[in-house]
């Protein structure tokens, strides 16, 4: 039987319940996290705390736990899963309030952590993704648990026989529904750079600091939809899916088809660093 942490409380998932009045499930007024564990060793802890704290600050809240508070829920949470890859969900809303947009009314913040095995894919191997005009709000550097327009728009991937989808808007490269955009074009690797439209993506901030750490040419620059289509390779990165080259961009083959020799190098260095990270 699963463990969740719920306001101060471990217990079964199915004992658990919140307030029909809570403000997440009203308003979807809350942020949440995605955290990997590998190896059972929390990845990227600080990193992910500090865009929690970014999230809770443009909302109008503060983070209601320590550091150290949250270290310790997760350590009970992968002492209670048996797999060593693991992926934190962690979610933190307003709170129980009457139904009114006044965000002072709220009571004490809704506080759910669980931890599940994280799925093995085969998305190395390279996936197809569609571009879609970016129908969110202007606020999504703020990781926020209102996501219907990011599961309209990986339905309509899927319903292109696709896994994700690559957001324009006013002609530029974003990110995915749930992913971070980069590219390989004339010799560089591009990724746009972080907006009001583009969130602070934990595995996309790292992947910068290890190009540059191994001296790869990269521009945090805007993307162009024709460079988009022109590139010679695409990958969208995340905590769970970790680098994911696209091989089909809509009907277009990117490059051969194939994951490309850029991105092998890339994740190479990528997975060499977790390694050592999680050893």
């Amino acid at each position: 039987m699963s463990l969740i942490y719920l306001n101060g409380e471990f217990k079964p998932i199915e004992e658990a319940s919140v307030n029909v009045m809570d403000r997440g499930f009203i308003f979807g007024d809350g942020v949440y996290e995605v955290i990997p564990v590998f190896n059972r060793k929390i990845f990227r802890f600080d990193e992910h705390i500090k865009r929690l704290e970014t999230s809770l600050a443009k909302i109008y809240m503060n983070n209601p736990l320590s550091k150290n508070d949250w270290h310790s829920i997760f350590d009970k949470l992968i002492d209670c899963t048996q797999e060593l890859d693991q992926s934190i969900y962690l979610q933190v809303t307003r709170g129980i309030s009457e139904r009114d947009h006044d965000v002072s009314i709220a009571g004490k913040p809704t506080i759910f952590v669980m931890s599940r095995p994280i799925r093995k894919n085969d998305f190395f191997s390279g996936i197809k993704a569609i571009t879609h005009d970016d129908i969110r709000w202007q606020y999504c550097d703020i990781k926020a648990i209102t996501l219907l327009p990011s599961v309209i728009l990986r339905n309509k991937a899927k319903e292109m026989d696709a896994r994700e989808a690559i957001l324009i808007r006013d002609g530029f490269v974003t990110e995915g529904a749930a992913s971070n955009i980069f590219i390989h074009i004339n010799n560089k690797i591009f990724t746009p750079p972080k907006t009001s439209h583009v969130l602070s993506g934990i595995t996309r901030d790292l992947l910068v600091e290890i190009l540059l750490e191994n001296k790869i040419s990269l521009l945090e620059e805007p993307i162009s939809e024709n460079m988009l289509f022109n590139a010679n390779e695409i990958w969208i990165t995340s905590s769970t899916w970790e680098i994911v080259p696209i091989v089909k961009l809509n009907d277009k083959l990117i490059g051969s088809g194939k994951p490309g020799l850029i991105w092998k190098e890339v994740n190479n260095l990528y997975q060499e660093f977790k390694g050592t990270y999680c050893n």
